[in-house]
């Protein structure tokens, strides 16, 4: 489960490191919207959801579908600009119907609607399919993608005052602590480019970032099989404080590839009984429930959605989410007509950080 990133004939200088204001508010309001994918954040995002204007917490409510289970891809710059406002200013370039594919990714980073097919904004098969496919992830999303179909510049300019009011409510001071953090990788990681070349600087991002032998190929260890290529425009790497442990991947056609990866060190887990260890690693041999596994700590699915997903047949997904469930590490719920499976993100964290980090990848 890789993407290929292909960097064959790429020039050295467009391997880029960078900071980016926007992708870090973005890894921020994904630790709002998913604590338990970050423990070691959570009194932060405590103490900022306790200090929020009720206004702004409904704001992010009702577009946590841009950075929940995946971020939109305008909200991971390719070229970062030195602030915010510089940064949102070049989001309002993008057209509307880049920006809608993009903001209607519901899944892993997967984009459910995809280039060369109908838009959903002029297409009623194409709108009836992804409002279908909102529906099934949750009523907020659906909402949204409504709002969104129907009047594309109103969710946009709404979308942009809402992140404007996060640099001002937690996002500005957050970003004085962190910039520091920040400039210290990109120094370490643009000296090794330059002293050591390409294998060298990706190795230092992380374990699960390679060079291909050939040196023609970035290799990251992702959910899903993916490819893409560099082309002329290159490939940026941005460095993120409050996104470990993820590995954030921008591949989509059209977009230029950018890898958001985390500064920080992961934090020791607690212990736990060798009995619940046994359990529950033996529930995760299998190749099958490791995937479905992966999937589900991107967000909660139903068991169509993680069949289509994988092609595997229903009855196949339900009797490996059924191992799952009875070692405690999934809880399902039903809304209406979906019943939901969601990952125990504590419980799979009390098996180490390095399971949690591959599996959040």
């Amino acid at each position: 489960m890789t993407l290929r990133i292909d960097i064959s004939g790429l020039p050295a200088e467009r391997l880029r490191f960078a900071a980016s204001p926007l992708a870090e508010l973005t890894a921020m309001l994904h630790v709002l919207a998913e604590p338990g994918h970050h423990p070691q954040l959570a009194g932060w995002a405590g103490d900022v959801w306790a200090g929020l204007r009720p206004e702004l917490a409904e704001r992010l409510r009702e577009a946590e579908f841009l950075w929940r289970s995946s971020q939109a891809d305008f909200l991971i710059p390719a070229r970062p600009r030195p602030t915010l406002a510089e940064e949102l200013d070049d989001v309002d370039r993008i057209d509307d119907e880049t920006y809608v594919r993009a903001a209607l990714v519901t899944t892993c980073g997967s984009n459910r609607v995809h280039f060369g097919t109908p838009s959903p904004l002029t297409d009623a098969a194409a709108r009836e399919r992804a409002l279908d496919i909102a529906q099934a992830r949750g009523a907020l999303q659906e909402a949204f993608a409504e709002r969104l179909l129907a009047d594309p510049a109103a969710v946009r300019a709404r979308v942009r005052h809402t992140l404007e009011q996060c640099a001002e409510a937690f996002f500005d001071a957050a970003w004085t602590g962190v910039a520091v953090q920040l400039a210290t990788d990109l120094r370490v990681k643009n000296d090794l480019l330059k002293r050591q070349g390409i294998e060298a600087a990706l190795a230092s991002v992380s374990g699960a970032v390679t060079l291909a032998p050939d040196g023609d190929c970035i290799i990251v260890d992702k959910l899903q099989d993916k490819a893409t290529a560099a082309r002329g425009n290159g490939v940026t790497f941005i460095p993120s404080v409050f996104g470990r442990p993820h590995l954030v991947a921008v591949h989509a056609p059209g977009w230029q590839p950018v890898v958001q990866y985390p500064v920080a060190e992961p934090s020791p887990s607690e212990p736990v009984s060798l009995e619940t260890v046994t359990l529950r690693l033996e529930a995760l041999a299998h190749p099958v429930r490791l995937r479905l596994l992966r999937t589900l700590a991107r967000g909660p699915h139903t068991t169509g959605e993680l069949a289509h997903a994988w092609e595997l047949t229903p009855p196949e997904v339900s009797r490996h989410l059924a191992v799952l469930r009875r070692t405690g590490l999934l809880t399902a719920h039903r809304h209406g007509r979906y019943v939901r499976y969601t990952l125990n993100l504590p419980d799979l964290t009390a098996l180490g950080t390095d399971l949690l980090a591959a599996v959040l990848r």
